[in-house]
């Protein structure tokens, strides 16, 4: 068992590092409002600490998972100059390639491990220890962190160098992007067309349409209900992120590019904090 730090109790990390010491694991936690760092010691078992050196000093592993790029400096800085040497942090943040390049180089400088280590599976895989977790670093530090990892995995996979975990998530984002919008079109099409949606769904869900977004979204949509699920604020960074990095490797995104415009339009109409799959709700609206 591990002596662990997780800096960061938002909707993932809360239930990320309660899976941590459910599976056996001396867990400390921080978070930057000190009431959700309460509420976790209340529902399990752990600690507290009410400043990020205090949290992680002697720690074998340090967790993060953070909104975005300056969240994930401004806590990733005080904790690798308290973290111990031949400890590993792991950032579970979704962030750029180019922060876990530069999170890398200042770790090792320490005698640090570090790996990047972006999920995916939402909230709902969080809860429920399923999430999948893609890797970029030393293959040392990550056979290092697997087993801690597993906790609340149902898969990870050393991508390759430091970095390469962000980039794989771009790609994740930018397949679902395009999954989803050519979803909400589909459902949208067939409500036009005066279709029972059940009954398409259920025609086309088994052959070569079928998605995990069809199989868990199309209900949902199909009732116009949007309050739940991965907030598009998030997937907006995302896509942010992929497209920085598009623009310095070459790669067309023409797809991901006019999708995030969509979900632009969405944020106008007040779906900020609506699944992605609130696409649909930009095709019903006729001012869009």
């Amino acid at each position: 068992m591990a002596k662990c730090a997780f800096l960061g109790l938002g909707v993932m990390g809360f239930p990320m590092a309660g899976h941590l010491a459910a599976n056996g694991h001396s867990v400390t936690v921080w978070n930057r409002s000190p009431g959700k760092s309460d509420r976790w010691t209340q529902e399990h078992p752990g600690r507290a600490a009410a400043r990020i050196e205090d949290a992680v000093v002697d720690c074998d592993f340090v967790f993060l998972c953070l909104g975005d790029d300056p969240d994930v400096r401004a806590v990733a800085d005080p904790a690798l100059k308290a973290m111990k040497s031949g400890s590993i942090l792991v950032d579970h943040t979704t962030a750029s390639a180019e922060l876990a390049r530069a999170l890398h180089a200042a770790a090792k400088e320490r005698g640090i491990g570090f790996v990047d280590a972006p999920v995916s599976g939402g909230q709902a895989g969080a809860e429920g220890g399923q999430l999948t977790i893609m890797c970029g670093g030393d293959v040392s530090d990550f056979e290092a962190a697997r087993p801690v990892m597993e906790s609340y995995a149902k898969a990870s996979t050393l991508i390759g160098d430091a970095g390469s975990g962000q980039l794989c998530k771009m790609v994740n984002q930018i397949c679902i992007a395009g999954v989803v919008q050519g979803l909400a079109e589909g459902i949208h099409f067939a409500k036009q067309s005066g279709l029972d949606v059940s009954n398409v769904m259920g025609a086309i869900s088994k052959g070569a349409a079928q998605s995990w977004q069809m199989e868990n979204r199309w209900q949902t949509m199909d009732a116009g209900e949007f309050e739940f699920g991965f907030a598009i604020d998030w997937m907006r960074k995302d896509l942010r992120i992929a497209l920085e990095e598009a623009r310095r490797n070459g790669a067309r995104l023409p797809v991901a590019a006019l999708v995030d415009q969509f979900y632009a339009d969405v944020q106008a109409m007040g779906g900020n904090r609506w699944d992605t799959s609130s696409l649909l709700a930009r095709l019903q609206d006729k001012d869009h």
